[in-house]
């Protein structure tokens, strides 16, 4: 390498240093001083390169072979060159054209530098040998490098960057992802923040426009037949609410359509205050209102007759058959329970031939009614009575006639107490026989086997008395008993294989026949039990 030394008071002065040879140094081709125009001439070294004196590359001199491209692709495991561009260095300036340079000053006398120290020789590596990478080197082409780092004092220093360090591919994702999480939950919370400032705001002014709720579209009006919406609409028009008054009493019951005449059936204790000049008032499904006569009543039967006139466009209710029925079968009830007129109830046959007596206000007996009632748990309350128990054809099977209620026994109206299940229809066999028999003629009659019974009798059975009414024989002379054999003290426990208990169990199976059917008897006489057969009588209502 040249080797520059100046000495005080003189120009530069320009020593051929030493190139690297093969095997040691070989001495410098020539050496030149100072060019007229008082510039450093260049010497040239055993290496081929020339350098100025001051040390900045000739124009267009050669080029060292190894010169590395800054900006090309380093070699693996060296620093890549992304650093940031270094701040633009601006050389100094030259002498404007026609202004003389300055002269150079003069060589300084005195003796010539010694040469300097050989340099080392090159390591030959050995055949097959990796060939190892140049060791960086103090290059001079690169101490003018205008993108370089600016070099330290004294040497050339470390490159540094001024910039932020390059992210990696991981690195960037994570912080990506944070970026995303950050934002979401900012979203979030202003979201929620706006919708519940919203919803208070609503909540308390009521919303911003007209609420509309959802709800079902129309339907077709029809229902199954034997549904209760069916049975009801087929019905309701043939019943009609009975207002009654007479004797300083008043009443509200309920009726059926029997034909087209105009005739209603009913119960005896809705009219029975209207027997002595009151007045009855029948009002039907459409509100259309009629008054009504009084045709006929049993109080036996607990059954009446009523009539409207001038009244047209009347439906009859069919009436079904009540032997017929089963325990379990559904049932509709249709009345006006308090005056409610219209109402529907629903149920099933609970039991059959519950035998059941009503009345009795008078004292003497002849209002009490004896009923082998259809049971149901279709709710039956006062104002029920005389309506229609269908079943599941729309057909009449009984008539709604009394309730057992929790605090008053049995009775048509239940002392106004309020249903508690058990409802009470008299069977429109019966009533259908007996509705005839009034229309016909205004009175019923009844079923009888010629005898008195001891009611006083507390055993299990239904028990002939020892002494008729009035001192008579208790066993009718020529009656139908007298003629079956039956006498005074004879134990009737059966009729027709059927248990009886008492003695209204009795009267009860009686009026459950005609006049005129045959009857099975099973009695004990004498600690004997037999069987005897009669024919029954009539007697009038």
């Amino acid at each position: 390498m040249p080797v520059v030394g100046q000495a005080a008071d003189e120009g530069p002065v320009v020593s051929a240093g030493l190139g690297t040879g093969g095997a040691g140094a070989a001495p410098a081709r020539s050496a030149l001083g100072a060019s007229p125009s008082g510039h450093a001439v260049a010497a040239e070294g055993a290496g081929g390169g020339v350098t100025l004196a001051a040390g900045v590359p000739v124009e267009g001199g050669p080029k060292p072979l190894h010169d590395p491209d800054p900006y090309s692709t380093p070699p693996y495991g060296e620093p890549g060159p992304w650093a940031p561009a270094p701040p633009v260095q601006h050389p100094a300036a030259t002498p404007a054209h026609g202004v003389a340079a300055p002269a150079p000053q003069a060589a300084p006398a005195g003796p010539v530098p010694p040469p300097a120290a050989p340099a080392p020789a090159i390591q030959v590596p050995a055949p097959g040998a990796p060939i190892p990478a140049p060791a960086p080197a103090a290059d001079p082409w690169q101490r003018y490098d205008p993108w370089a780092a600016p070099v330290a004092p004294g040497g050339v220093g470390p490159l540094q960057q001024t910039g932020a360090g390059v992210l990696s591919t991981e690195q960037r994702r994570r912080r990506g992802r944070k970026t995303l999480v950050v934002g979401a939950v900012l979203i979030a919370l202003v979201s929620g923040g706006v919708g519940g400032l919203m919803g208070t705001y609503l909540e308390r002014n009521g919303g911003v426009g007209t609420v509309e709720l959802p709800q079902a579209g129309k339907e077709p009006a029809a229902r199954d037949a034997d549904s209760v919406a069916g049975i009801a609409g087929h019905a309701l028009p043939s019943v009609v609410t009975l207002h009654v008054s007479g004797s300083g009493e008043q009443g509200t019951g309920t009726g059926f359509v029997l034909d087209t005449r105009g005739h209603i059936l009913t119960n005896n204790h809705v009219v029975q205050s209207a027997g002595s000049g009151g007045k009855i008032t029948v009002t039907f499904d459409g509100g259309e209102t009629a008054q009504a006569e009084l045709v006929g009543r049993d109080s036996g039967y607990d059954l009446a007759v009523v009539k409207v006139r001038g009244v047209r466009g009347l439906t009859p209710l069919p009436l079904g058959n009540s032997d017929n029925v089963q325990v379990g079968d559904p049932v509709v009830a249709i009345g006006a329970p308090f005056d409610l007129a219209g109402t529907v109830t629903s149920g099933i046959i609970s039991a059959k031939q519950r035998p059941i007596t009503a009345g009795g206000e008078k004292g003497d007996g002849s209002d009490v009614s004896y009923v082998d009632a259809l049971q149901t748990d279709a709710p039956i309350n006062p104002g029920n009575s005389g309506g229609p128990l269908l079943d599941a054809k729309a057909r009449v099977i009984g008539i709604n006639s009394a309730i057992r209620s929790a605090d008053s026994g049995s009775d048509p109206e239940g002392g106004q107490a309020g249903s508690i299940g058990l409802g009470f229809a008299i069977p429109i066999n019966q009533g259908k026989r007996v509705a005839e028999e009034l229309i016909n003629t205004g009175k019923a009659t009844h079923p009888v086997i010629g005898i008195t019974l001891d009611m006083d009798y507390t055993g299990d059975a239904a028990r002939v008395a020892t002494e008729g009414s009035g001192g008579g024989p208790p066993v009718t002379v020529a009656g139908p008993g007298a003629k079956a054999g039956l006498k005074a003290g004879d134990v009737i426990t059966q009729v027709d294989g059927q248990r009886v208990h008492s003695g209204e169990e009795l009267i009860v199976k009686t009026r459950a026949h005609r006049p005129g059917d045959r009857l099975e008897l099973t009695l004990e006489r004498g600690g004997k039990e037999r069987t005897v057969t009669l024919v029954l009588g009539s007697s009038g209502g």
